[in-house]
């Protein structure tokens, strides 16, 4: 069943110009280690990290409680599976947030799709709860 549904779109241009002004500023508070490690090693740096602050936007809406309620910007953190498949990791508020969206004897599994093209960055997130009892990936939390 589908618990939430969040999407975002953001100019590139925005994030450029954030990094420009703030630089390691900006990125330490709103990105992951892992985030940052990633974005800081892609050619087209500024749309690396547009696309992973438009999935903490589209995510905190699928939570149903933006960036508020003890949800930050780093405890939603873009990671990808070893297929290459972006998904999101969750952690402290953001963790909390989507626990209490989850019905009892099911498994939360989010689902993100991100997109960069002609200036602008897009992200989807659908956080969707399985039955525990017919999963076979690890919860979007652990």
């Amino acid at each position: 069943m589908i618990l939430g549904l969040g999407s975002d779109l953001i100019q590139i241009h925005r994030i450029a110009n954030t990094i420009d002004k703030y630089g390691d500023r900006f990125t330490q508070r709103c990105f992951t280690e892992i985030e940052r490690r990633k974005s800081d090693r892609r050619a087209q740096r500024a749309a690396s990290y547009a696309k992973r602050f438009a999935a903490k936007e589209a995510c905190s809406k699928a939570l149903g409680t933006g960036l508020s309620f003890g949800v930050y910007w780093r405890d939603m953190g873009v990671v990808n599976l070893p297929s290459g498949k972006p998904t999101m990791h969750l952690t402290n508020g953001a963790a909390k947030a989507l626990a209490r969206l989850v019905p009892p004897g099911h498994v939360p599994h989010i689902h993100l799709t991100i997109t960069d093209d002609a200036g602008l960055a897009q992200a989807f997130v659908i956080i969707e709860a399985l039955p525990a009892n017919q999963v076979d990936q690890t919860p979007a939390t652990l």
